[in-house]
């Protein structure tokens, strides 16, 4: 007699059996962790944290730093702890509750002595929140994105630079600040470009104004001046178009619209299909 292979019937029974058992396990480890890290002294805490972040382990940091501020929620180790886990949201990609924590601790300690990286932190928060990974790769092109971020970043590392003049984070803060500073009036710009394809001539004479009056001396100013000097010719004030293209024509007097030539394209522009 043949002999019968055995029933499946029972198999789903046993993968949900091995599942529950798994969670089981899981659960077990995650209670093990939480008495661990419930069990140590503020330093320790603040150790592991620290360990944590210099290996990039974000959520471990994160999870360390958290259980020190909730145990123990006053002292140094909780004071720098803030900052740190700050450091750590920023670096996981969270940069909202990055620039939470870091609005409490200057709220909270004011003049705490490294009260200065916490405004330099959330000026490279606002900074690197605006960036994504085609600006990344394509850098000429923030200019086209939405630039409220780079405003508040501006912000930031002004109002550090205006605290802190002797801050040791004020020439990297200043640097990323020309960066920002060009871009806000390339912005401003390409706007006023988009206008002047809509035929909208006042508001692209608003925009290049506005340009050279709060970002002034940038990469953008002779084009602010091309801008004016068309949008004024196509509403027919005549001698603000003089007046602006006088004014290109005596600080840039090879510019390709002095010149009477095209804007010149870049190869970076022919790849880049959103103008």
């Amino acid at each position: 007699m043949q002999a019968r292979s055995p029933s499946p019937a029972g198999t789903p029974w046993v993968r949900l059996l091995s599942l529950l058992l798994l969670a089981v396990v899981v659960a077990i480890s995650g209670c093990r962790k939480d008495r661990d890290l419930d069990q140590r002294s503020a330093e320790e805490l603040y150790e592991k944290g620290k360990a944590s972040l210099d290996n990039g382990s974000w959520d471990t940091a994160i999870q360390a730093y958290k259980a020190l501020q909730t145990r123990y929620p006053f002292g140094r180790y909780t004071e720098q702890s803030m900052l740190d886990l700050s450091y750590a949201y920023f670096k996981r990609g969270n940069s909202e509750n990055a620039l939470s924590d870091l609005d409490r601790f200057i709220r909270t300690y004011p003049a705490h002595p490294n009260v200065d990286y916490a405004y330099y932190l959330k000026g490279l928060v606002n900074y690197e929140e605006n960036l994504g990974f085609l600006e990344k790769m394509m850098p000429r092109r923030v200019r086209d994105r939405d630039q409220s971020k780079a405003r508040e970043s501006f912000m930031d590392f002004s109002e550090l630079i205006r605290r802190f003049p002797d801050s040791r984070y004020v020439p990297d803060a200043r640097q990323r600040m020309i960066f920002l500073r060009n871009n806000l009036a390339a912005y401003e710009i390409a706007v006023a470009e988009y206008y002047i394809r809509r035929e909208a001539y006042i508001a692209a004479a608003n925009r290049a104004r506005y340009a050279l009056e709060v970002y002034p001396n940038t990469p953008q100013t002779a084009e602010a001046l091309v801008v004016l000097h068309r949008s004024y010719t196509e509403l027919e004030l005549t001698e603000l178009a003089e007046g602006s293209m006088a004014v290109l024509a005596l600080n840039f007097p090879d510019y390709y619209y002095v010149q009477g030539r095209k804007k010149p394209r870049r190869w970076i522009d022919w790849l880049w299909p959103f103008d």
